[in-house]
């Protein structure tokens, strides 16, 4: 036998102090408890229920013997935001990306990652992860530039990667890579878009 029933959820807290209008979206976390649906905003669930949050931080530990500054480099031409951190246990060895993840000098042969977890650091991490083994992997003569030479072609939002002695021109704004090596320009594009994919993106259409 079957039977259909209406089911109704109450919003409660801070998510009921305003009275939605018609076919305006309400969000908040949906709890059931034995028959009873209620709506509620994330920082109301341990007021009106005995569950709680928890902020879980990750961290892995990575081998890299290249130079520490080859690495924020390359991150820098990948990522928009990569920002030095003052950070004691690291010698002060330390920068941010996108404000997400954390990466520090542990030793002449270590690195780490440190993120909160949630999808969009989770696929920060990855992208980081994979830029670091492959530079491990391949060896690069990458040269640091200068101050100068680094605005100049940020100004430009244009940039460089060089990898055994092939070249790849990457353009951020339109997303268009140069290259002779036909390998190396898929790759230098496939990663750009999954970057682009991470950091932005595409919004949920509201049914």
């Amino acid at each position: 036998m079957y039977f259909n029933s209406e089911k109704m959820e109450k919003t409660i807290g801070r998510v009921a102090k305003k009275t939605p209008e018609v076919s305006e979206t309400v969000s908040g976390l949906l709890v059931k408890k034995a028959f009873t649906y209620q709506i509620m905003a994330l920082d109301d669930l341990h007021v009106f229920s005995q569950l709680s949050t928890t902020n879980i931080s990750q961290r892995i530990t990575i081998a890299y013997t290249g130079a520490f500054g080859v690495l924020k480099h390359r991150l820098k031409q990948i990522f928009e935001s990569v920002e030095s951190l003052p950070d004691e246990e690291s010698e002060g060895r330390a920068f941010g990306v996108h404000e997400r993840l954390t990466v520090k000098y542990e030793s002449e042969k270590h690195i780490s990652l440190h993120w909160r977890l949630d999808p969009i650091s989770d696929m920060v991490s990855d992208s980081v992860v994979a830029l670091v083994l492959n530079i491990g992997r391949e060896i690069p003569k990458v040269a640091v530039e200068s101050e100068e030479a680094t605005k100049t072609e940020e100004e430009n939002n244009y940039k460089a990667e060089s990898v055994d002695g092939s070249v790849a021109h990457l353009d951020k704004q339109s997303g268009n890579v140069e290259s002779e090596n036909e390998s190396l320009k898929e790759r230098v594009r496939v990663a750009f878009q999954r970057i682009q994919n991470a950091m932005k993106p595409i919004p949920l259409s509201v049914s």
